[in-house]
Formats: structure tokens, sequence, C-alpha cells
């Protein structure tokens, strides 16, 4: 079960994250179970993975993680646990089942009969169902065959709902960012089941739903103006650093500044215009903060161009600035009213920094300023922020590290302090 979350003095609980860097109180992460099981070499590209991971082993690894975490303090609460508990409200599964099931992706000769067949289902088999995925002959196992053109078509071991292996990187779906969250618009099919999930948790989850916040972002609704929360650093001070990746766009950091700076959440956003490629899917794939002012960055990232958008006018205009890519850092730092900022790159040929990259060299967690969680296969990475006063918490990646996401990626902080 989620380990139960601390409250105020008055009872009230707080989420919020008001830093990138500040002591990280709670986050929500991701056993990974069945969903990655049922990777295989033909649907692994499909469902956004490059190969079929070892399941036993990257559960294992992921075990060390939250144990790392733990023992330094950080609350645990886990995405399978809260999904059940969400079940176990009606609305909040009519909801859910309402979305998943639908006449457009199952034919509506068979949309009724699919919904029925799982709404009774207890919630942590209902839950199993939504995050691993359910085949036609488990669908039958449950009730008969319906009279249906789309269902009778697919073979026997073919997926009616897919699995969502990819919730492993909790960071995306959902993001905080000072009081209130984000539930993302996902770019990719295989991952837009996803927000529907979210949007049910934090809208009826005990946790959740007996807590005020704002919701910056209702993912379900904004396609396509598609965001994920590995482009967003809330890097504090009032600021938030965006990538336009192949994963977010422009339109939708357009969107969230406006609703960030209406509620008067924030001062400023910097946008960075990234290259849109998979090897660079999302700014903290390359560029994450390890301590105040102070970041990691990919060697072959190199600067980029970016714009400062601030309140404009008026409530319905934003004030944009764009900076060439010489600026890039100095843009940074003025959100941050810094003079500077600090860049950390590790010194190593293209190759290495290459495969250092694409095993998330970059893509560290901080758990406290100055404290980094980091897979421990990066030793070049890792040494350098350490000479460079980061003290680096290692865990093992050897299976996790194939997925495409590290220790940030992994992770979805629900309150960190500034």
């Amino acid at each position: 079960m989620a380990t139960p979350a601390p409250s105020t003095p008055n009872g009230e609980l707080m989420f919020h994250v008001d830093s990138e860097v500040g002591r990280l109180r709670q986050v929500v992460l991701h056993r990974p179970e069945l969903e990655l099981k049922r990777l295989t070499p033909d649907n692994a590209s499909e469902l956004l993975f490059d190969g079929v991971l070892w399941a036993e082993r990257a559960q294992a690894e992921h075990d060390e993680f939250a144990e790392a975490l733990l023992a330094r303090g950080v609350v645990v609460h886990y995405y399978g646990d809260l999904l059940t508990e969400t079940l176990e409200i009606s609305q909040a599964r009519d909801y859910i089942l309402d979305r998943v099931f639908d006449s457009r992706l199952n034919g509506p000769l068979a949309c009724a009969m699919l919904r029925a067949a799982v709404e009774g289902l207890p919630s942590p088999v209902l839950s199993q169902a939504l995050t691993g995925g359910i085949t036609k002959q488990e669908i039958l196992e449950l009730t008969p065959e319906p009279k249906s053109i789309a269902f009778h078509s697919l073979e026997l071991d073919s997926f009616v709902l897919a699995p969502l292996p990819n919730l492993l990187y909790q960071r995306d779906t959902s993001c905080w960012i000072y009081g209130g969250v984000s539930v993302n618009a996902m770019a990719m099919p295989a991952r837009m089941r996803e927000t529907v999930n979210d949007e049910a948790i934090y809208r009826w989850h005990p946790m959740f739903a007996r807590d005020s916040f704002e919701v910056w972002y209702h993912g379900a609704d904004a396609a396509p103006a598609t965001i994920e929360g590995g482009d967003i650093l809330v890097i504090g001070n009032g600021a938030v650093l965006a990538g336009m990746s192949e994963r977010t766009t422009p339109q939708a950091v357009e969107l969230i500044a406006h609703r960030l700076f209406s509620a008067g959440a924030a001062r400023c956003l910097v946008a960075i215009d990234m290259p849109k490629a998979r090897a660079f899917m999302h700014l903290d794939t390359v560029m994450t903060m390890c301590d105040y002012g102070v970041f990691t960055k990919y060697m072959n990232l190199g600067m980029l161009p970016s714009y400062t958008v601030e309140p404009g006018a008026s409530s319905r205009e934003l004030k944009v600035t764009d900076h060439p890519p010489e600026d890039m850092h100095t843009a940074i730092a003025a959100a941050l009213e810094l003079p500077s900022i600090r860049v950390l790159t590790a010194s190593q040929d293209v190759q290495a920094a290459q495969r250092e990259q694409w095993d998330d060299g970059c893509n560290v967690l901080a758990i406290e300023p100055g404290v980094v969680v980091a897979y421990d296969r990066n030793v070049t990475t890792n040494s350098y922020l350490e000479e460079n006063g980061v003290e680096v918490v290692p865990v093992p990646g050897s299976e996790l590290g194939r997925g495409r996401g590290g220790p940030r990626c992994m992770s979805c902080p629900i309150e960190r302090d500034a």
C-alpha cells in the first residue's frame, strides 16, 4: 500500500514542488510489473522501447532505487497502489472505463461488452488490466464473444488493451509545478491512456481529493498541444525551464505559461528550442539540476535558441524575448536572478559522451541540494560530478537504463522544498 503522506499541523495535505533541488519529501514511483513482462521484439518499438527488458532484474533494480530514496527520508508512494485505491471509488472507475473503452478503438459492436466484462473486476485485478493490458483470450474468460468484426478479427493473444510499460517513467504523465499539477497530454499513442488514469487519481484518490491544489493542464482534453514532464524543470525562484522537444510543443508551453502566470504561480518561463530527435526526447535527458544554480549537461547538446516568456500587458498576452543560442545559459541565469549558472559537463571523447547520454548520464534526481541519485553505469559523469562537489548516490541501471530513462524520469515528486 502507499505510504501515508505527512500532514500539516492543521491536518491538511500540502503538495507542492518549489524547485528541482530542494529537499525531496514525497515522490510517486511505479514498480514495473506485468506490463514490462509483455514487451516483445514485435511490440517493443510500438510501445516506445528499443528492446526487451529482463523484467525481474528491472524490478530488483527499481527496488534498490526506491530503497535509496527511503534511506534519505523520502516518502515513496507507488502508482499501482494509488490506481487500485482510486478504482475503489465508483465515479473514478466509471471515468476511466468510459474513456478506455471507446468505439473508435474497439469498434461499436464490442465496446459496451468489453466495458461490461471488466467493470465488476476487483480493483487490484482491474488495476493490473489497465496497466498490464488485457488480451482477447483474457476477455473470453470473462464473457462470451460479441458479434463484432473488430473483436473477431483479433488473434487470441492480441491485446484488446495494450500494456503501458512506460508507466515506469512517472515524470512524464504528470508533473508538479510550484503549487499545482500538470496532467499532461502525451505525444505518443502508446502513452495517451496514462493520462486518463492520472486524471482520475488526482481527482478522486483520497490522498489528493482532500487537499487543495491547482491543475495547470488537463491533458485528456489538450491534444494536439502535447507536453511531457521530462521537458519541465521547476528551477526555483518562480522560474520554470521548459524544453520544446519531439514530445512538447510550443503551443503547450504558451498555454501552461498563461495558466501559471494567471494564478501568480510563476514569474517567468524559459523555453529551449531542442533538436527533435529520440536521443533528445526530453530536456531532462540532456540537462538537469544538481544544486542551486548548478546544472549537469550533455557535452554534445551545445547551445540552443531560447525564449524568455513573462506575463504580458493583459491577461491574454505574453511577453516573449528571444535569445540566440550563445545566450542560453545567460537566459537561464537571468530567470533565476543570478549573475550566472554553473554548468557541469564531463570531459570525454564523443563516443563515450554519446554512450553515457544514451544511458541517462545527465538524468539525475536531486534529493537535496548537492545530492543526486544517478545510474552507477555512468562512471565518467558521476566521477566528474563528485569532483565538483556533488554527492552521487549510485543505483543500478543495467536493465532500467535500457528503457531510455534515468532516476529523474522514473520519479514524480509531489512535495519538494524550495
